[in-house]
């Protein structure tokens, strides 16, 4: 009788518990009624998704296997535009995504992205479930697509660079930074004087690597799980945005749902908003220091300046011109007066 090394006990045991858990999973969406797709763009370790994955186990469970969600996390269906035509066209049933991005379809949804808009997150929560999340919300609704209420944290976006660190607002010019697509990013840093590229977050990590661009900004907690600080130097502490994803549903698909089932997937992932804002808050309280552990040189400049910086270049007047004056009189409503 041969002898079977543990290498190859442990690969075919764990070959077999995978074709094991596939039939298991094969079985369970075959019996439910409503076999759904979501899609986000963020690594599973991250706690948007993380958050998703746990509201989508409580609803098979609350729903006696009734509905089935399968969750496709870090763009594995495309990127974020790429999913939110197939989210429009019925190919996949929910969507986290940025509302800044969203705003190529719904320009008014990326007014929570104003440059020092939000103070704190006690502002950022009173407006976006007050008002100016209700405000974002109706012009959602009117392009079919079903959004709930609470929106999920993403957190304040800082910037982070290979060649220098970003101490005042002199320190963008020219620089080289990836941005994602959507409009009011790449107004934000052109004001700066930077030169701003729209690259998916899909191909952040290899445009970094291959310094096609210089640096790029994002929330700590997603700095930190998609790895960035392997190809990123210094870490800016800039908080120059607050950033969120609202959770979007395809309308058709969510009417089909009975009303019962509605409510069990509205409360799970309701719950899942509020267990993502403490976890993502917490975890951008601690990675710092991680960050720090893995080589980055993390700065915190005077945010002063860079708010002066785009007051100067018109940036606030432009974006009240665009939002309308009773969108914008809703958003100084929590952060005071812009510009």
């Amino acid at each position: 009788m041969s002898k079977v090394s543990r290498r190859q006990f442990l690969g075919t045991s764990a070959a077999l518990a995978g074709i094991g858990s596939f039939n298991i999973l094969t079985r369970r969406a075959d019996a439910a009624e409503f076999n759904l797709k979501f899609g986000d763009n963020v690594p599973d370790t991250h706690p948007l998704s993380i958050h998703a994955k746990a509201a989508t186990d409580r609803i098979r469970e609350e729903s006696g296997g009734r509905v089935d969600i399968r969750l496709f996390t870090n763009s594995q269906l495309g990127n974020d535009q790429d999913m939110l035509s197939q989210l429009r066209a019925g190919a996949l049933e929910f969507q986290l995504l940025s509302p800044l991005i969203l705003a190529t379809l719904v320009p008014a949804a990326s007014i929570n992205g104003i440059g020092f808009a939000f103070k704190d997150y006690a502002t950022v929560w009173s407006a976006m479930d007050g008002d100016l999340g209700a405000l974002v919300r109706t012009a959602i609704g009117k392009t079919g697509l079903h959004v709930f209420d609470k929106i999920w944290d993403n957190g304040y976006r800082q910037i982070t660079s290979s060649s220098h660190a970003i101490d005042t607002p002199e320190d963008l010019k020219h620089f080289k930074i990836r941005v994602p697509a959507g409009p009011l990013w790449t107004s934000m840093f052109q004001a700066f004087g930077a030169a701003p590229a729209n690259i998916n977050f899909s191909e952040v990590y290899s445009a970094l690597q291959t310094h096609l661009v210089e640096g790029q900004e994002n929330p700590l907690g997603l700095i930190d799980t998609a790895k960035l600080y392997e190809v990123q130097k210094y870490c800016s502490m800039t908080s120059h945005m607050w950033d969120g994803y609202w959770l979007l549903a395809n309308g058709v698909a969510w009417q089909k749902l009975p009303p019962e089932l509605q409510e069990i997937v509205a409360r799970n992932f309701e719950a899942g908003a509020i267990a993502n804002r403490a976890e993502t808050a917490k975890l951008n309280d601690s990675v710092a220091d991680e960050l720090t552990a893995k080589g980055m040189v993390i700065n915190k400049p005077d945010l002063a300046p860079f708010r002066a910086a785009l007051i100067k270049a018109g940036f606030y007047p432009e974006w009240k011109a665009k939002f309308g004056a009773e969108a914008w009189a809703v958003l100084e409503k929590y952060s005071g007066p812009l510009g």
